[in-house]
């Protein structure tokens, strides 16, 4: 068995369930994929894509054979639309990376109150628009799946687009993800969410930091005397 063959075949007991290695492979990726981002590395985007190639041949269990009693059509669909932004994003912070190699490709800053606006309706109309077609495909747990594909979709563009606020969605889609992973029997992948819950923790602290200490300086008005006679 090669590498390739080890990769699509191989499994390991968990909990006396069998787990796919590539799910855990997968999830390496993306955990990797998430502190490359914290550090603003473009590098984030094509490890996490790997990932996401990885992950979609494991939420569709039936199709791909995988021993998962559960499709979650919301998490494959996730990997898909994943990879999509990730080349916009990819795209984008190899275009602002400053001229030095190893430097960070963004600049994080808040959303304006417009942006946090679309961003809220996109949430609301994102998982109710998802909830009827992954119900009607037959995911297991279509309402948080379908949350879960709607955050991370979004979660992703903020993060293409530098807003501090992208940590902040991630840590609602783990809230939600871990449960539902745990009931399906995905023990890596809520593994890893616990993880991601954490590194975002951390990396939204970070972001703040440094969106606090770029900020511009407010402009001075200035301020003229006038001379007495």
């Amino acid at each position: 068995m090669g590498p390739l063959g080890w990769l699509l075949d191989a499994q390991v007991q968990v909990a006396g369930s069998p787990v796919l290695a590539r799910e855990i492979v997968g999830n390496a990726f993306g955990l990797f994929s998430a502190l490359l981002g914290l550090r603003r590395l473009v590098w984030a985007w094509p490890v996490g894509m790997v990932g996401n190639a990885l992950l979609f041949t494991v939420f569709l269990g039936g199709v791909f054979a995988t021993p998962q009693e559960h499709d979650l059509y919301g998490q494959a669909g996730r990997q898909v639309f994943f990879f999509a932004v990730s080349v916009y994003g990819w795209w984008r912070w190899r275009r602002n990376r400053r001229a030095d190699a190893g430097q960070a490709a963004v600049v994080p800053r808040w959303a304006t109150g417009r942006e946090r606006l679309v961003m809220l309706l996109a949430a609301a109309v994102g998982t109710a628009a998802a909830y009827p077609v992954l119900k009607a495909l037959g995911s297991w747990g279509p309402l948080p799946d379908a949350w879960i594909l709607t955050g991370s979709l979004l979660a992703t563009y903020g993060m293409a687009r530098g807003w501090v606020e992208f940590w902040l969605l991630w840590i609602a889609v783990d809230a939600v993800g871990v449960p539902l992973l745990l009931r399906g029997g995905f023990y890596p992948s809520a593994a890893m969410y616990l993880v991601y819950g954490a590194i975002c923790v951390w990396g939204f602290a970070a972001w703040w930091r440094t969106s606090r200490a770029t900020r511009p300086a407010p402009a001075r008005t200035p301020i003229y005397t006038e001379a007495v006679a």
